[in-house]
C-alpha cells in the first residue's frame, strides 16, 4: 500500500480513495464483494469473501475484444455468470477508489443484466 502521508500521485489518491470506500463495504460469505480494477488497457474484476479473505471468482478482458467499454460490459457478464453458476446472487459493489463513470459502470450495468443483485 502507498505511504499515507498527503497524497501526492493519482495512484496514491485512489488508494486513499479505495481505503475510504474499504471502510464501507465489507464482504461475507451471503453477500460478497465485487470489486473492480481497471488499468490503462484493461479491466478486471473479482468476487471476494472478506470473512474468510478468499477470493472466490476472478475474471479480466484479455481474451475479449471489441472496444474497452464493451470488454467492461462483457467483464461484468461473465462474472455474473460465473457467480450463478457458483449460487451467488446478492453481491457488495466495490468500486475500488475509481469514480462510478465509464468502465467502472459498464462492469456494474453488465453484471446487472447477467443477473446479479447490487
Amino acid at each position: 500500500m502507498a505511504r499515507m502521508g498527503i497524497p501526492k500521485t493519482g495512484a496514491e489518491k485512489r488508494a486513499r480513495r479505495h481505503l475510504r470506500v474499504r471502510k464501507k463495504v465489507q464482504g461475507t460469505a451471503e453477500r460478497p464483494r465485487l470489486v473492480v480494477f481497471r488499468s490503462l488497457k484493461h479491466v478486471y474484476a473479482q468476487i471476494v469473501d472478506d470473512d474468510a479473505q478468499r477470493t472466490l471468482l476472478s475474471v479480466g478482458d484479455q481474451a475479449l475484444t471489441g472496444s474497452k467499454s464493451e470488454k467492461a460490459t462483457a467483464v461484468g457478464k461473465t462474472i455474473a455468470e460465473r457467480a450463478k453458476a457458483a449460487g451467488i446472487s446478492k453481491v457488495v459493489f466495490d468500486r475500488a477508489g475509481y469514480q462510478y463513470h465509464g468502465r467502472v459502470k459498464a462492469v456494474a450495468d453488465g453484471a446487472r443484466e447477467g443477473g446479479l443483485e447490487f
